[in-house]
C-alpha cells in the first residue's frame, strides 16, 4: 500500500523533514505512483487530485496480515492486518455481520468526524490486533493513519524533496521517494492532518523525536518515542459544528 499526500493536506512532523530533503518529488509526473505500479502491476492507483495519490495491491502480501481496500462516501481506506475483537466493534458501530476490518475503520473515523462520543485515541485504542491503516476523507481533506502498539505490520513514512508526505508498507518505495528522510511509523501512534502525530497508547504524553542512525553511521530520519516526563497541556474540547470537529480529529 502507498499514499502520497500533498504538504498542504498532511503536514509531516518537522523532525521528519530532513534538512537535505528527499531525493525526488514523489508527485511530479506521477513518479512514485508509477514506480509502485511497476513493482505491483495489478495495483489500484487512485488520483486524489491536488491532495495526492493512494494505491493498493493485493500482490506479494502476507496471508496472515491481509490488505483490504474500500471506498465509502468519498472516504478511501487501506487496512492491513486483522482485528481480534471485530465482533464487538461491529456491534459497537452498528455494522452487519459481513463487515470487515476496513469497514470498521471507516465507520470509526466517520463517528469521530461527526462528533462521536469518544476521543480519537480511545477509538484507535479499541482496535485489538495486528494492524496498520491509512485513510483519506475527500470531503474534509483529512488524513488518518495508525499502527498497532507492537508495530506488527510494517509501515514507513517520510517526506519527499518538496515536503509531501509519503506512507507505505514497502520500505524501498519510501526510500526511493524520501531519500534519508524516512522512518518506521511509530508504534502505538496515530496521525491526522490537523492533530499531527499522537500516541494513543499514552495519550497524555508528548512524543519526542530521536535521530535514527543507519548501518553506515549516518543520521537517517527519526523515530518518535513517548516522553514519560512531558504531559500534554490539556485535552481537546469537543465543541463546535460537525465541520469544525472534523478539522480537529
Amino acid at each position: 500500500m502507498l499514499a502520497i499526500f500533498d504538504k498542504n493536506v498532511a503536514k509531516s512532523p518537522e523532525a521528519l523533514q530532513n534538512q537535505d530533503g528527499g531525493s525526488v518529488c514523489a508527485l511530479k509526473d506521477r513518479f512514485l505512483p508509477n514506480h509502485f505500479s511497476s513493482l505491483y502491476p495489478g495495483a489500484v492507483v487512485t488520483n486524489l487530485g491536488s491532495s495526492g495519490f493512494i494505491a493498493c495491491s493485493l500482490e506479494k502480501q502476507n496471508p496472515l496480515l491481509p490488505r483490504l481496500f474500500a471506498v465509502v462516501d468519498d472516504m478511501f481506506c487501506i487496512f492491513q492486518g486483522h482485528i481480534e475483537n471485530i465482533q464487538i466493534l461491529k456491534q459497537q458501530y452498528g455494522l452487519t455481520k459481513t463487515a470487515t476490518e476496513v469497514t470498521i475503520v471507516i465507520e470509526a473515523y466517520r463517528t469521530l468526524r461527526d462528533r462521536g462520543p469518544y476521543p480519537a485515541d480511545q477509538v484507535v485504542r479499541d482496535f485489538h490486533g495486528k494492524f496498520a491503516f491509512m485513510l483519506y476523507d475527500c470531503s474534509t481533506k483529512n488524513v488518518f493513519l495508525a499502527a498497532d502498539v507492537d508495530g506488527s505490520v510494517p509501515l514507513f513514512w517520510g517526506t519527499d524533496a518538496e515536503g509531501h508526505l509519503v506512507v507505505s508498507d514497502d520500505v524501498e518505495t519510501v526510500k526511493k521517494g524520501c531519500g534519508k528522510s524516512f522512518a518506521p511509523f511509530p508504534k502505538g501512534c496515530f496521525f491526522t492532518s490537523s492533530g499531527g502525530l499522537r500516541s494513543y497508547e499514552f495519550p497524555l504524553n508528548e512524543l519526542k523525536p530521536v535521530p535514527r542512525v543507519d548501518s553506515s553511521g549516518q543520521v537517517c530520519g527519526v523515530t518518535f518515542k513517548v516522553d514519560s516526563e512531558t504531559k500534554k497541556e490539556g485535552t481537546m474540547p469537543r465543541v463546535g459544528s460537525v465541520q469544525n470537529w472534523s478539522k480537529q480529529i
